[in-house]
């Protein structure tokens, strides 16, 4: 039991270290629902210096995110990527579900990507495909927040009209 307190001591510390340095970074991605300072400290020691990437596609590619063609002669279809940054495609797949979720009120954390999502499983795809798309979005919006130091807007989610 002393073990467990010892660690949980050792994991507030490093948390509070993690909260104390980010600031320097002028990061602001922990303005997305669901993204803590150690999701960010994560994100930021996967992707390094954004301006390595000259486009959210190069950044995708190395998070491994970016599908790949595999074809001949006009045959064959694209696959996901078995390369790319494994730390960085973890990180940004569970960020994708996290996006998804819904809280203990029933309500979507983020409703625009929850609707983005159910608008995807709608068209025929699987519920891994529709994660894959979602996290390539957050890739998207990542690359866009790091490289001009803006702030996350939650998207006006656009009603159907009958």
């Amino acid at each position: 039991m002393r073990d467990v307190k010892h660690y949980v001591k050792q994991l507030e510390e490093v948390d509070q270290a993690i909260r104390e340095f980010l600031p320097r970074f002028e990061c602001t991605l922990n303005t997305i629902p669901g993204v803590s300072d150690t999701t960010v400290a994560k994100l930021l020691s996967e992707i390094g210096d954004i301006r390595r990437f000259p486009n959210a596609d190069k950044l995708a590619k190395f998070a491994g995110i970016a599908p790949v063609n595999f074809s001949s002669a006009g045959k064959g279809d694209d696959k996901p990527s078995k390369q790319g940054n494994r730390k960085l495609q973890g990180t940004i797949y569970f960020l994708a579900i996290q996006m998804i979720q819904l809280s203990s009120k029933g309500l979507p954390r983020n409703p625009a990507f929850y609707a983005y999502y159910q608008k995807q499983l709608e068209r025929g795809k699987t519920k891994p495909q529709a994660l894959i798309l979602i996290s390539r979005r957050l890739i998207n919006i990542i690359y866009g927040m790091l490289k001009n130091k803006t702030e996350y807007r939650m998207p006006q989610i656009q009603e159907k009209c009958d």
